[in-house]
Formats: C-alpha cells, sequence, structure tokens
C-alpha cells in the first residue's frame, strides 16, 4: 500500500504575526495533529519563494488511515482550533497519494 499524506498549506499576510504563528504551529499545532492523526512523520516547511507560505506535511500509512483521520472528530477540533487562534489567516487543504520514491 502507498503512503498518503495530507497537506495544509496556510497564508500568514501579516509579516509581523509570522513568528508568532511559528512558535504556535511548532510548540501546540503540529504536535497535537500529529498524535491526534496517529501519523508516522509530520513536517514544516516556510516558502522561499513566498514568506507568507507556511505549509505542513503529514504522513500516513495508507489512504485508509489518512481517510479516518480527515473525515474524524479530531479533524474537526483541529480545524475549530486553528480557526479560533489563527482566524485571519487562510488555508487550503490537499491529500496525495505517493506514485514513487526514489533513494540514493
Amino acid at each position: 500500500m502507498a503512503s498518503a499524506f495530507f497537506i495544509v498549506r496556510a497564508t500568514v499576510k501579516d509579516a509581523t504575526r509570522r513568528e508568532a504563528f511559528d512558535a504556535w504551529y511548532a510548540k501546540e499545532h503540529l504536535p497535537d495533529a500529529a498524535r491526534s492523526f496517529g501519523v508516522a512523520k509530520a513536517w514544516r516547511f516556510w516558502s522561499k519563494t513566498d514568506p507568507a507560505i507556511h505549509q505542513a506535511m503529514y504522513q500516513f500509512d495508507d489512504e485508509a488511515a489518512l481517510e479516518r483521520a480527515v473525515g474524524g472528530d479530531e479533524m474537526k477540533r483541529l480545524i475549530a482550533d486553528f480557526n479560533r487562534d489563527w482566524p485571519d489567516v487562510s488555508r487550503t487543504r490537499e491529500t496525495l497519494l505517493l506514485a514513487e520514491e526514489l533513494s540514493r
């Protein structure tokens, strides 16, 4: 079975709030989401092309695990927590299935 990935892309337009957003995501949201989803790995990125773009990626063992996580009550709670703390930060969500992996 192929690994599945859940990606959340947030746009933090106000440059003065990025440091606080970064700290909140690192200390609170990413650990909470990773634990709630039961993921194998999670990553966070800031775009070098557009400094307003933050992306979080969660790796699931398979598509079924991803679907359970994003369709469950924990996902609703995580969204509510995000909306409460960062109401002005827009975001999109995407799911991906691993097509190929190449290691050297």
